[in-house]
């Protein structure tokens, strides 16, 4: 059973410098998609940061593809990861999750 992970980004420099990066923040978190990790992704609500779900094998290889973020490597964000097992879930997720 794969774990899932509520990655929590909270951004530690002004939205000046996020909104700078979020086109190449963008185009990294498309690989994620297209490679199956990235489940759901979106803003925080005010706008201090964001979230990412993703399902992935290992806590090693979510951190590894963290660290290609653009707001990582310019250290826009920090970083908070909640793994998680489902043990409940909606039906239309069981083949998903």
């Amino acid at each position: 059973m794969s774990i899932i992970y509520v990655v929590v980004l909270t951004y530690v420099k002004p939205l000046e410098e996020v909104d700078a990066q979020i086109l190449a923040h963008v185009e990294w978190l498309k690989k994620g998609y297209a490679d199956g990790v990235f489940l759901a992704s979106g803003r925080r609500v005010p706008r201090d940061g964001g979230v990412i779900l993703a399902k992935c094998d290992s806590l090693e290889s979510l951190e590894e593809r963290l660290s290609q973020d653009p707001f990582q490597k310019l250290n826009i964000a920090k970083v908070d990861i909640i793994p998680f097992e489902a043990s409940m879930k909606a039906q239309f997720l069981e083949n998903m999750l």
